[in-house]
């Protein structure tokens, strides 16, 4: 056996498994990581108010909240009241009675939910001891964002209506205006609903409230009451790694849809013959040339 033709032959049968093993990386540059990053809450009740004194002498915020929860946390409280001076004599008055009264958000690598449910319930305020701001049957908010997906808000308003003693009809979506002479106005936006590319919130009714009931121990009463409130955003998910660096300034890498070009598979029977037929050109052809590349075939 010629002995040039003996040592290219192996050579070529030698740099098979190595061109393999150069080229499996590149098939796994389409792994994915996770990086999470959604968030959600949910609220009950919020209130932002100002509460001022006849005597003017006293001007204190009232603002508070029941179930507001961020991911991941629930709550199920159904009543709060709160003490402010000067006020109900010194005593704690109800904001709000319900029969129930949930919130909750969750989260994980793939969707962020708010939800937040209220039935039954009746909010007051400073001053009003007898006269509820509003009362409800029952309101709704939902909030979800789900990777792959756009984000959804909806918040549902369910039977009567009855703001500062007056039953009202509300418009989805709209605005309603509600005056009381000696009392004051209340102005409701019903089922206001917000959505981005990665976000949503929903709201069942904001409130905003000016309030001067004369004689009453409470002079003004003014700010904004919001009832069943959800909020979310997407979790970032998954997303492909750097594609591998193929040595030369390029990168190697499967097609992504991206303009990157698909590495074909390398086997050993690729680059065997390439080597023979150069041996072949510079050495010339000879009888041992079948059981060389039946050998190498072997190998």
């Amino acid at each position: 056996m010629n002995s040039n033709t003996f040592r290219l032959a192996a050579l070529a049968v030698a740099a098979a498994p190595v061109a393999l093993l150069v080229a499996a990386p590149a098939h796994a540059t389409g792994a994915t990581t996770t990086t999470g990053g959604g968030k959600a809450s949910a609220v009950v009740l919020r209130t932002a108010l100002d509460v001022s004194l006849l005597s003017k002498t006293v001007d204190v915020p009232l603002k508070t909240t029941l179930n507001e929860v961020h991911a991941p946390a629930s709550a199920e409280e159904t009543a709060l009241r709160v003490r402010l001076d000067g006020v109900n004599h010194g005593r704690p008055f109800s904001v709000l009675r319900a029969d129930v009264a949930t919130a909750n958000a969750t989260v994980d690598k793939h969707r962020a939910e708010g939800y937040s449910n209220l039935a039954k319930a009746r909010v007051h305020l400073p001053g009003l001891p007898l006269l509820s701001l509003i009362e409800v049957e029952k309101v709704t908010s939902k909030a979800v964002c789900e990777v792959g997906r756009k984000p959804v808000a909806e918040s549902n308003v369910l039977g009567h209506v009855s703001v500062l003693g007056k039953r009202v009809t509300l418009t989805s979506g709209g605005t309603t205006r509600v005056h009381v002479p000696g009392v004051g106005e209340v102005r409701l936006d019903l089922s206001k609903t917000r959505t981005t590319s990665r976000t949503a919130a929903a709201t069942a009714l904001r409130l905003e409230v000016s309030v001067n009931p004369l004689k009453l121990n409470v002079a003004d009463v003014k700010g904004e009451v919001t009832l069943a409130e959800a909020t979310c955003e997407t979790p970032k998910g998954p997303r492909p790694t750097k594609p591998a660096d193929n040595g030369d300034g390029g990168t190697t890498g499967g097609d992504n849809g991206d303009g990157g070009t698909a590495v074909k598979p390398q086997t050993g029977t690729g680059h065997a013959p390439a080597a023979v037929d150069t041996s072949l050109a510079e050495t010339g052809g000879s009888s041992t040339t079948p059981y060389i590349a039946g050998g190498a075939a072997l190998l």
